[in-house]
């Protein structure tokens, strides 16, 4: 199995991923989710292994231009399941499923560096 790097081709966190993971000659397959889509059974999977306040970006500017009853609405994990899926956009990137089934949010070069090495 080889690493599933998810984002978005033109986030610039994605972009740095990826040229990072490719610098490190790691066998990469990309989903971009905005172009293909985020459905609810991989969003499921990585709610299993992470909690939703790691994955949903409450900083970027989706989350921003939500209403303010959107956003408050989201209270648990199902309530910011409907809000990611709704708009994928709102997905803190890149989530990574990596080679042992574990799932990372985010581009950290320290803890993938370990991850990569055999």
């Amino acid at each position: 199995m080889s690493i599933v790097v998810h984002g978005i081709a033109n986030c610039d966190t994605v972009k740095r991923a990826r040229a990072w993971l490719a610098a490190q000659g790691a066998e990469v397959e990309f989903h971009d989710f905005k172009k293909a889509g985020l459905s609810a059974a991989q969003l499921d999977a990585w709610l299993d292994r992470v909690a939703w306040e790691r994955l949903l970006n409450l900083q970027g500017t989706t989350w921003r231009k939500l209403g303010d009853a959107q956003r408050d609405a989201v209270v648990d994990a199902a309530s910011a399941k409907a809000v990611m899926l709704a708009n994928p956009s709102v997905v803190k990137r890149p989530v990574v499923r990596w080679p042992d089934g574990h799932v990372s949010v985010g581009f950290d070069n320290a803890d993938w560096s370990t991850r990569l090495k055999p």
